[in-house]
């Protein structure tokens, strides 16, 4: 039981519950996946048959990550473990009990685009304005339905959800609910959200299968809790109601998803549903160091709906949290970057072990610029997926459509690529003509001489013969060599190779690579099976948080908080802690979407180990507009004997940063409402922050290569000082310079811009 060493009285405590609900509230940092998978590897140790033990992440990587920790305490029986995301776990279980639901076992699963391309055609169908039926709209209502467990049937029932489709003029939004699920159902196929939606319609309407999972997941685990949603809630609840040998792990304080349907309330109220809950408090944080975990805990202090629990380090005090006012988005980026080299330069950190964080995605193009102006490598996560580009979309659609040839949307996207006669003319046909015999495009194209003329009946024909000898080697060829050979034989390789462009050669390297993940995925030693469709069933149920994040790169990483979550990174710069913008103004509407903001932010806070940065700027263009912007409420709420402030405020007031007048909560719905932030005021007796350093006529930096103690300088930025000392080496000198209205800093001469005054 080597795995039980050096765990801390807590989370012992919380490894050795192994029976009844157990409910384990994981601060930040505090060694969350640790005491998962010594929890796991201990029920083994006690005899739990892993075939048993059920455990549910958020994304693949952890699921990947807590198995080979258990593999190390306890060895290969941890193989057997039933562990992955909810979606992996379901479709597994859907893929065997599908017939009882009315869908084939090798149904497609659908990702959001193929989604949005389905109703895209249905919307054109139907005639719809697209200003008011937008694919992404439809899409989102759509699966926020799904989410929670309203069918097409019940949307059309439910006047409350009808009246308010009404009175946006969306009214036909039910019908196209209606006939999207009949036409999914009809090409065999379940997107994302119909994953957890089906299971919970087979648990519901089939008590045997309900009864036999039941007895087979003994023991559940699930990760993450406070991210679950209502439908996957309901799974784990039914499921565990026989044994309720159920332990959940989360951290209110880290519920960021309500937008993706998560509901913080099922970890609020866990135990009302199991009265004799044990709870266990993991509070010590092992990542940060003290003076950021404190700020933290002064953050989220200040949300009313939480579990009360009092996270701690005892790792170094470490440097205050740096306050940085710019003048601008465009200096914002400039002095983050400046900062980021300097940091380096002087510390002798690597590039990866810095990140920059910010609320919205549009914020990355002032970073960016600024980084590339000093040479910074960087990389920009949430970008383009692997498996979103074109080229293998393409190839995987041939790859759907030989282990099922109902699916409509990989029909469409190859029946013409490359290109073999079958024009938008002839595919306008078939799908008329399904539409009329109530069949399938697969049965018309199969029987294309009763449907099409002579010509595009050839066409057809020959492309149904091709897909036909995919679907007989399939039955016998490994997944590589059958992948190889679809990509061979669909002329889809060729067309690329025949592309001599950089783009061609880029596209024809991603299918190179796309077949060496299906070699390797083929040899695998730790997986059964290992045809072509279970290879296409993993690759639709990556999350974001899958997607390559090679930690060895050495590159700053710019990211969205959303993104940054279960990350951890020495040195993390947020960016844009303004008003209107951080929080959102979206959020400026209830306490609760206020107390999410605050809880991303808390979240952002916690991903720094060593060093928290954190920026605001006093203008921002915003469509097109420089806007005046005022400093967040959030900065206001860290306790000023945690931060190190980049200016100095002309006088103390109880609250430097915004008027407190903004703060006041409006009388309407029981107070529960947060009141429009109001213009920002003069104060009457102090500014809210000084004013800033206006640099000497015609500016321009000095050549400092003869600066020498005891000059005085200017900085843009920082105004007068003297030099009181410089040390290094050249290129890397570091001057100490006293500013008149700052005091002392440390510089990196080469990135300083001096003017020398005298």
């Amino acid at each position: 039981m080597d795995y039980l060493i050096g765990l801390n009285p807590s989370q012992k405590e919380a490894v050795e519950q192994t029976s009844g609900p157990v409910m384990i509230v994981a601060g930040a940092g505090s060694g969350k996946t640790r005491v998962i998978t010594c929890r796991v590897a201990h029920l083994i140790t006690k005899g739990v048959d892993p075939f048993n033990i059920l455990v549910l992440t958020f994304t693949n990587k952890a699921a990947k990550e807590m198995r080979e920790r258990i593999m190390k305490a306890v060895g290969p029986e941890a193989k057997n473990i039933w562990m992955g995301t909810f979606h992996s776990v379901f479709a597994k279980i859907l893929r065997v009990e599908a017939n009882k639901i009315g869908y084939p076992n090798n149904f497609t699963i659908y990702d959001t685009d193929d989604s949005k391309s389905l109703l895209r055609a249905i919307l054109k169908e139907q005639q719809l304005d697209d200003k008011l039926y937008n694919a992404n709209f439809v899409y989102n209502r759509i699966s926020s339905a799904k989410n929670n467990l309203i069918s097409p049937a019940e949307y059309l029932k439910n006047e409350h959800i009808q009246s308010e489709d009404f009175a946006t003029g969306r009214g036909k939004l039910g019908e196209i609910y209606q006939i999207y699920a009949q036409r999914c159902f009809k090409a065999g196929a379940m997107d994302f959200d119909d994953l957890l939606f089906k299971t919970n319609v087979l648990l519901k309407d089939n008590p045997e299968v309900l009864y036999k999972y039941q007895n087979k997941f003994k023991y559940l685990m699930v990760d993450e809790y406070q991210d679950t949603n209502y439908s996957q809630y309901l799974i784990v609840k039914r499921l565990a109601a026989i044994n309720e040998n159920i332990c959940v792990v989360g951290d209110d304080a880290q519920s960021i998803y309500a937008f993706r349907g998560a509901n913080i309330q099922n970890i609020l109220n866990f135990e009302k549903d199991y009265p004799d809950l044990k709870v266990f408090k993991l509070e010590q944080n092992y990542r940060s160091t003290q003076n950021i975990v404190n700020a933290a805990n002064s953050i989220i202090a200040n949300n009313k709906n939480q579990l009360k629990k009092t996270v701690f380090s005892e790792n170094e005090t470490g440097d205050k949290i740096k306050i940085l006012r710019a003048f601008s988005d465009n200096e914002e980026g400039k002095v983050i970057a400046e900062g980021i080299a300097q940091e380096r330069a002087v510390k002798g950190y690597h590039y990866n072990d810095f990140a920059i964080l910010y609320r919205t995605n549009a914020q990355s193009r002032a970073m960016e610029e600024a980084l590339r102006k000093l040479n910074i490598p960087y990389k920009i996560y949430g970008g383009l997926s692997f498996y979103q580009r074109k080229e293998i979309k393409d190839l995987i659609a041939y790859f759907r459509l030989t282990f099922n040839p109902n699916d409509e949307e990989a029909l469409k996207r190859v029946i013409n690529y490359p290109r073999r006669g079958i024009g938008d003319t002839t595919i306008e046909r078939i799908i008329i003509a399904a539409d009329k015999a109530d069949s399938t495009l697969w049965e018309v194209i199969t029987d294309s001489a009763n449907h099409l003329d002579g010509r595009s009946s050839a066409a057809v024909a020959n492309f149904a013969t091709v897909i036909q000898s995919f679907q007989v080697l399939a039955k016998t060829h490994s997944a590589y060599d059958c992948a190889l050979h679809i990509a061979q034989h669909s002329g889809l390789l060729k067309d690329l190779y025949d592309d001599k462009s950089v783009e061609g050669l880029n596209r024809y390297e991603n299918i190179q690579e796309l077949l060496n993940g299906i070699k390797e995925f083929s040899e695998r030693e730790d997986i059964e099976e290992k045809g072509l469709d279970i290879f296409m069933q993993d690759i639709a149920l990556l999350t974001n948080d899958d997607n390559d994040k090679n930690p060895d790169a050495d590159t700053v990483s710019l990211m969205t908080i959303h993104s940054a979550k279960g990350l951890e990174f020495k040195n993390v710069c947020i960016v844009g802690l303004e008003e209107n913008l951080f929080p959102s103004q979206m959020s400026l509407n209830s306490r609760a979407d206020l107390e999410e903001e605050r809880r991303l932010f808390y979240v952002a806070i916690t991903r720094a180990e060593k060093k928290l940065t954190i920026s605001y700027a006093t203008s921002r263009y915003r469509w097109g507009t420089l806007t005046s912007c005022e400093p967040s409420r959030f900065i206001d709420e860290i306790d000023p004997k945690y931060l190190e402030l980049d200016f100095k405020p002309q006088q103390k007031t109880e609250n430097p940063f915004f008027n407190q007048e903004r703060s006041s909560w409006s009388s309407q719905s029981g107070g529960d409402t947060f009141s429009k932030p109001k213009p920002a005021t003069a104060p009457k007796t102090t500014s809210i922050l000084p004013k800033a350093h206006v640099p000497s006529e015609g500016f321009a930096p000095s050549d400092t290569t003869n600066l020498q103690v005891g000059m005085d300088v200017e900085h843009e930025r920082f105004g007068f000082g003297k030099v009181i000392n410089l040390e290094g080496n050249k290129p890397d000198i570091k001057a100490t310079i006293f500013f008149k209205e700052l005091g002392q800093k440390q510089l990196l001469l080469k990135f300083a811009k001096l003017r020398i005054v005298s």
